[in-house]
């Protein structure tokens, strides 16, 4: 009758540098505090942060190029200013039509 589990089987699990990197890879995956689970977050925060960064830095150059069209005429800016703020003239009036 054969032995459930060989003897080199048994040898090979029994090594002590073995058990110490199977309990050390176990301790790094699931129990550190920066385990796979926190860094696959950290992973997915990064690219959705990076995505934003672009969004961000492609306002600022639309705002860039605005604010040059603005200093270049005085029309621009009146513009701008009437449309963003509501500002008006002394003789003016404003009505403001509010689609629903």
């Amino acid at each position: 009758m054969k032995p459930l589990i060989s003897k080199k089987l048994f040898k090979t699990f029994a090594n002590k540098y073995l058990i110490a990197f199977m309990v050390f890879s176990v301790w790094m995956i699931f129990i550190d505090d920066n385990n796979i689970f926190f860094l696959r977050k950290n992973v997915n925060t990064l690219k959705k942060y990076r995505v934003e960064k672009a969004c961000f830095l492609e306002k600022i150059r639309t705002d860039s190029i605005q604010l040059q069209e603005m200093k270049a005429n005085a029309k621009n800016l009146e513009k701008f200013a009437r449309e963003e703020f509501l500002m008006k003239k002394k003789d003016e009036d404003i009505f403001l039509i509010i689609e629903k």
